[in-house]
């Protein structure tokens, strides 16, 4: 009888990994039969399969997309919203900064119309500042995270990260198109900061989004009540953000929502291109509108 240790191959007999030389495989990819390494084997359904072929093997499958045309195999890393994440991240070490800086950092980008003619990046840069208080970039972040990871899963990272800068852009707009007359409104030298127009945005999105996917939407105008009311009887809060935000966001999210399913892959770059050129123009035609450009 043989004796099965006397079988095994010695490391001078075993096959070597192709993407590492260097390196000693013991086993076999189950797919292409090649030798794998420790690094370079992959989990498979039976044994195991190399790095290449698991890549092989993606590239080849069929795309999987949400109801609303989101790749559904990248909207998110280890099952977390990365758009989300990353605008949180940003807000919380743009307030930070604000701090450190004894409040210089909140002077460069917030927006007030004034400004915002003659530097235009305020229109996007001041839904990143917030007040000194912990209390408003806390509930803007706690908004933005409970919208967040409901509709980016559902409408993928592109199309999620056009609605959160169009809806942003759309707050500050909405400031300029309703500060009233310049000659007589405090609102054109009033500076504004927060994320509020964007988290308005995605509270604007959620409307079409549940109403295509066919669920109530009485929670949502319920919470779109009571945050709109607080804009009109808490003082230092722009409701015109807020009001600018919601539009914004509810009519980028029709759009996705209700696209022709073989036309979604040319909305999602329409709608980003089109929103951009809606709101210059119509900041442009308010400038226009009281002579100053």
């Amino acid at each position: 009888m043989n004796d099965p240790a006397a079988e095994e191959p010695t490391e001078a007999e075993a096959p070597v990994c192709p993407r590492h030389p260097d390196r000693v495989a013991y086993v076999r990819c189950q797919r292409c039969g090649r030798p794998a390494c420790p690094e370079c084997q992959r989990p498979a359904a039976v044994g195991v399969q190399c790095v290449d072929c698991v890549r092989d093997a993606k590239r080849s499958a069929p795309r999987v997309r949400t109801v609303f045309g989101g790749s559904a195999d990248s909207v998110a890393v280890n099952g977390r919203p990365v758009v989300t994440f990353t605008i949180i991240g940003i807000c919380v070490v743009s307030w930070l900064l604000q701090l450190v800086t004894a409040g210089e950092w909140t002077r460069l980008l917030w927006f007030w119309p004034w400004g915002g003619a003659v530097e235009p990046w305020r229109f996007l840069t001041a839904s990143f500042l917030h007040s000194t208080s912990p209390l408003h970039i806390l509930f803007n972040m706690y908004a933005l995270w409970i919208t967040g990871q409901f509709l980016e899963p559902l409408l993928g990272r592109l199309r999620f990260g056009v609605l959160c800068l169009l809806s942003a852009v759309g707050g500050s707009v909405g400031v300029l198109l309703l500060a009233g007359d310049p000659a007589t409104s405090a609102a054109w030298q009033t500076p504004v900061v927060g994320a509020s127009g964007m988290v308005f945005g995605l509270f604007g999105a959620m409307l079409p989004v549940m109403r295509r996917l066919g669920r109530s939407m009485g929670q949502v105008l319920v919470l779109l009540a009571i945050n709109g009311a607080i804009g009109f009887w808490v003082p230092n809060i722009s409701w015109q953000a807020h009001l600018g935000g919601l539009v914004t966001g509810a009519l980028v999210a029709a759009a996705y929502a209700y696209a022709p399913k073989d036309r979604r892959a040319a909305v999602a770059w329409v709608v980003p291109v089109a929103g951009i050129a809606l709101l210059v123009a119509l900041a442009t035609w308010r400038y226009a509108s009281i002579g100053f450009l």
